[in-house]
């Protein structure tokens, strides 16, 4: 059965991540986590926090697409310093990105009710250690809020 991505569905998962304690929600269109190919809505609201991360999985590169609002894609050297920032918008410029792996990563949503796609191989598997950001502080952390403060400041 074919699931047609449209503007009730954006609404539906966005309200979603809207009530969700992360402020974020994930919407599979892939049927289990060891599927080989992960394709999936995150919907995700202003004051949600995406530690900065890498998959060093080779056949883990990824690919987003914002569908609805602004997403900041921030991209880091490896000592933290943000290296890149882009501005993904529905409809706008820049629609998209392709983030190799091994490269330090976050987003932010920088309109409520964002929503992007995003793309990536299977199987699902919790970030590594080596995968996390040493330099940035875990998510839900008392340090958090500030520092993602300081990452939606790239894009002021």
């Amino acid at each position: 059965m074919i699931q047609l991505i449209d503007q009730a569905l954006l609404a539906e998962v966005s309200a979603e991540a809207q009530a969700a304690p992360r402020r974020r929600k994930n919407r599979n269109f892939h049927p289990r986590d060891d599927y080989p190919g992960h394709r999936l809505l995150n919907a995700i609201e202003p004051d949600s926090y995406v530690m900065p991360h890498r998959h060093l999985d080779p056949d883990k590169d990824e690919t987003i697409l914002c569908l609805r609002g602004k997403l900041g894609i921030l991209v880091f050297s490896s000592n933290g310093a943000v290296h890149r920032s882009s501005v993904l918008a529905a409809g706008g410029e820049t629609l998209g990105v392709d983030i190799p792996h091994g490269v330090f990563h976050s987003v932010v949503a920088l309109e409520a009710g964002t929503v992007f796609f995003e793309a990536k191989a299977g199987p699902y598997l919790p970030l590594s250690p080596e995968e996390k950001a040493p330099w940035a502080p875990l998510e839900g952390g008392s340090e958090a809020a500030d520092y993602l403060a300081a990452l939606r400041a790239n894009f002021s």
